[in-house]
Order: C-alpha cells, then structure tokens, then sequence
C-alpha cells in the first residue's frame, strides 16, 4: 500500500517538470468540453495506456518493442489529424471520409449534432498515452528498475498505473482551471475559432516536439533538477521508519549459487551495460581505466567517500574481495564521489588510501561524471559487472556481504575461473571499520552545518554564517549543543575561540564525528568525557582512555566505543585549540 501512495504522488508532481510540456495541447484542447464525458475518459485512457505501454516495456520482447513503435506512429497521425482539424476546417474537408468523421467527432467542431462523446475522448486519451514518456525520477525509476529486475507482473502494473494516475489527477485539476480560462476568453473572442486555431497549432507542435525526441531527450533534461529533489523527499517521508529494501528485494530473489562445474552459466538477471568511466578528474593507484580495457573481467564498482561511516565499515570486505580473487579474473574500481567539499581535495583522498591501506584504482569523481552515467544515488553503491561488460546485480548500503561475495563467485565461474573453494572472507576490521552494533543504536546522522543541521537544542538558536557565542542548552536524546564562540556554515561549524565543546544525548555503542583542522592546517587538540567523565575502557581509536586526542586532518574520528552496558549517555568534546571544524555524528 505504502509502495502505491509513493507512486501515486511522484505521478502528481510529474506536472512540475518540463518533460509533461508535449502531451499538455492534447490535454487543454479538451478545455471548454464538458469534463466529466470529455476530460475524464480522456485522462483515463492516457493513465490506463501509459500502464499498459511501460508494462510491455518492461517484457523487452522484440515483439513489445514493435507494438510500441507502431501504436506511437498510429498515434501521432491521429493526433496530427486531430491538430489540423482544429487549425483548419476546409483542410479537414479535404481527407478522405473516414478520418474527416473521426475528426470530428474528436474536434466537436460547430455545426455537429452530437456533444464530444466519451468513446471519442477516450481514444484520444489512447493516443496521447502511447506518446507519452514522462520524466524518469527517483519514484518511476525505482518502479521501472524492480520491472526491469523482476519482470512484468500485476504488482508492477498496478504501481504504474498508480503513477499515472497521479499524473493524470493533477492533469484534471489544470484541466478544469483550463476550462474556466477557456470559456473567458471564448466570450471575449466571439465564436472562439482563433482559440481553436492555437489549440490546434499547440497540438501539432506537441506532435512535433515528440516525433523529433525532444519529450524524451532535450525536456528530460531540464526536468531532473526540478522535481528529483522532491521525489526523494517524499521516498525519505515513507521510509524514514524503516531500512531501505531495494537491495535486500535484488538478492532474496536472485540465485546465488558458486558454482564451479565446467560450462556454468550464471542466473543472474542483467540489469544493464557497464557505462563510461570517463570524466574523472584524476585515477590513484592506476591509469585511466575504460569500460572496453575491462571486457573479459569481472569487475566490481564501489562507490564511496572517505568520511562515510558506511563505506569505512565496507572497506575491510572490499580489499579482502580484491586480494583473494584478484588472480581469478576480478578488478575492483572504487569510485570516490565526495560528500563535503574537503573531499574534493586530492590530496585528502591519497592520506585516506593510505590510512585505510587501499591498493585497487581509484577514480577520483569530484564532478560526479561517473555517478551520473550509472543513476547511482548511495553511499557506498556496489555494482558487479561480468566478464561481458554487463551489470548483473548491485547493493546499496552496507551489508549483505556473504551475499556479494557469492555473487563476485558465480560471475568469476561464469567466466570460467577456477573456484576451489567458495568460503566468505572474515576480515579482521577495527576501530570505525568495524561492523556497527545494530542491536543497540538508537541515534541517527546528523549533521552539523546548517544546510542540513537538525536537533539543535543551544537556547540561543543557530546563527549562520556569522560568529556567535552559544550554550550547551539541555539536550534529550539525539539532541546536541554547542558551548563557546563558533560560525555555522553550511556545510560545517567552526571554531572561533579556543575552549569551545560539542554535547550530544546518544544511544549506541560507537559514537563518531568527522572532524578537521582550520584553514591554517594547525593541529586541534581536544578532549572527551561521557556522561561528564573521562571514556577510561570506552575510548573510541582516535581517543585514549583519559579522552585525549589530536585533530591532525579532515576525516572521520572515533571518539567513542562502550564497552560495558549501552544505554543513553551524554557526550561531550571540548577542543583546546581553536580551528576546528565539525561536519557529522554517525553512530554504530
């Protein structure tokens, strides 16, 4: 149900972007009919076409592929036969019979005895519903993408028939505004038929503009920015409360077996081509690497940012993957995407490789050229290609590392490596790499910076980019504070005067803060209590047991880990130097 809700209201918003523009003349030519015989059948027909079509789609038969184009050909002739006979009468008169009658009944033009019926508006909604190919964002690609997984089934159906639906809703209601606009000016034109004559220009310019590719090339375009972010707000809204399932839907459904007999095929579904790897600003640990130079191994993509609790605890995998099957065929690429602007800094990126010991080629995506050729969306991404250049199966998040690691097995023996034995790699990670206590975390990310900072409790209220002198306040749980003189930015905090602090109500067990130096590089001392006393046994990596550490650059800090009962605890830092930068809390 909640899948539907979502589907229906990424239909409505699809009026905001600019890709609806072409089908919109088919839509306001029916302004001024009577909405409930005209309008309706024909917003229904176009949901109810635009299910059926992307259903086919999702089959990707040769057949389907065929059907569609013919039936968009068989549409645009309609459509244009229905744009003329409203630009010109006489011209109308001029076709054969058949058509002049179908015309008009879709016109309704004076001088005809019969109102605009219901089956002649519903065959228009039929038309402009094999033309019509709205904007992909995050809510149709997820439906398109689990068709395309999965099938075409009812379940799949039914969501686009609901996004449709959406769109279509929101189509009535500019329709019936229309309308009313429609009737002014007619009354002011007298017999109306220069509107009729713009209508129909409108219409085959719609015509046009879709024969030509424009509603799904050049409008496409321009409608990602508008309404992508709005989309996602709205996947957030339903599923704040519970962990995202995409990954989890692939690799429940998805064959996972290593096997190693001679001429073993693998099941897995093929979820698209490896895209271009072009557009990184610079490769660590290897030339520029192409799509073609990696035709014949199975390749792994991860996509990461070296402050992100959740790729840090998915590093250990990844190197042990790229050690044990490196010599059956398998090349790792990370793709490193930054999140903050300190991320873009090269040489950021090289001390983390080294702290995190990473050998395998990095791209260094600081213009996100490869994070758009895939659609990719999360931190970290995982995507595994075969020897073929295919994408046979991807995780999002951390986790299901068995799961990967027996896919990485099936695509080396689809390959034809040799599989001696298909036991899963334990690696042996510590500090922020070690995997998080699920179990007990009850606090979430938060940010610090104002473009995203929530949970902010100082009773002074957050200034923005200007100095200002703030108390802690009385922080619940997963609330936070800050002490001393600090300028939020929009990304980070920072501090102005040396003795200032951080104070955070959390319930886990490891409790982390990506933290950096000042501009002048200086290294910050600080220190750390929990619960108002030094951390002793539950001293984070970067802290010792009286609290003590050194800020020495920008990356993620761990400053604690309980080690006795978990439970909420209040956690404070006090910086000893002045400079410092905050970005985020993550917990574990």
């Amino acid at each position: 149900m909640t899948l539907l809700v979502i589907a229906y209201l990424g239909g409505v918003l699809t009026i905001l972007t600019p890709c609806i523009l072409p089908v919109l003349p088919f839509v306001f030519a029916r302004a001024g009919q009577p909405f409930v015989r005209s309008g309706l059948p024909m917003l229904a027909g176009m949901a109810i076409t635009f299910a059926a079509v992307a259903t086919l789609a999702a089959i990707g038969g040769g057949w389907a592929i065929h059907a569609n184009e013919n039936g968009r050909y068989a549409a645009l002739a309609l459509l244009a036969v229905f744009g003329v006979t409203l630009v010109s009468p006489r011209i109308a008169t001029i076709l054969t019979r058949p058509i002049v009658a179908l015309g008009n009944r879709l016109l309704n033009s004076p001088g005809q005895h019969s109102c605009s019926t219901v089956g002649s508006s519903l065959v228009l909604g039929i038309a402009t519903g094999l033309l019509w190919a709205p904007c992909a964002g995050p809510i149709l690609g997820l439906i398109l993408t689990s068709a395309a997984l999965q099938g075409a089934n009812a379940r799949t159906t039914l969501l686009l028939l609901a996004y449709a639906a959406g769109a279509a809703t929101s189509l009535a209601a500019a329709l019936l505004a229309g309308s009313r606009i429609f009737a002014a000016m007619k009354n002011s034109l007298g017999s109306g038929e220069r509107l009729r004559q713009a209508l129909g220009a409108a219409v085959l310019a719609g015509v046009a503009a879709i024969a030509l590719g424009f509603d799904t090339g050049f409008l496409a375009h321009l409608s990602y920015a508008s309404t992508s972010t709005l989309e996602q707000a709205v996947l957030d809204h339903f599923n704040a409360d519970r962990p995202d399932s995409t990954a989890t839907m692939v690799a429940s459904n998805t064959p996972m077996m290593a096997a190693t007999k001679p001429g073993f095929k693998s099941r897995l579904p093929v979820e698209g081509r490896l895209p271009s790897l072009d557009g990184a600003v610079t490769w660590l640990n290897s030339p520029p690497l192409t799509a073609e130079q990696l035709r014949g191994k199975v390749v792994l993509v991860d996509f990461w940012t070296y402050s992100c609790i959740n790729c840090i605890r998915t590093i250990p995998y990844i190197k042990a993957w790229s050690d044990k099957y490196r010599d059956q065929g398998l090349i790792v690429i990370g793709v490193h995407a930054p999140e903050f602007a300190f991320e873009k800094n090269v040489d950021n990126v090289k001390e983390a490789l080294k702290d995190f010991d990473i050998g395998y080629p990095v791209a260094i995506d600081n213009n996100y050229r490869i994070w758009q050729a895939f659609q990719n969306s999360y931190w970290p991404a995982l995507y595994f290609v075969d020897a073929k250049g295919q994408i046979r199966h991807h995780v999002f998040g951390e986790g299901e590392y068995d799961t990967s690691e027996k896919v990485i097995q099936e695509l080396l023996a689809d390959a034809g490596s040799e599989m001696p034995e298909n036991s899963m790699v334990t690696p042996n990670a510590r500090g922020a790499e070690a995997a998080p206590d699920l179990g007990n975390i009850r606090s979430g990310e938060t940010y610090i910076g104002y473009k995203e900072a929530s949970n902010f409790v100082s009773p002074e209220g957050l200034n923005g980019n200007a100095a200002q002198n703030y108390t802690t306040g009385e922080p619940g749980l997963n609330e936070w504070g800050l002490s001393g003189n600090w300028t939020i930015g929009p990304e980070q905090a920072t501090l102005n005067k040396a003795g200032g602090g951080i104070t955070y109500r959390f319930s886990a067990r490891d409790l982390h803060l990506v933290l950096g130096p000042g501009a002048d590089g200086k290294p910050v001392r600080f220190q750390v209590t929990v619960d108002g006393k030094a951390p002793g046994a539950s001293h984070g990596a970067d802290t010792d047991a009286e609290g003590n550490g050194t800020i020495t650059e920008t990356r993620l800090y761990q400053l604690v880990r309980q080690a006795g009962d978990l439970g909420e605890r209040t956690f404070t830092v006090r910086f000893l130097d002045p400079g410092v930068e905050a970005y985020v809390f993550t917990f574990g």
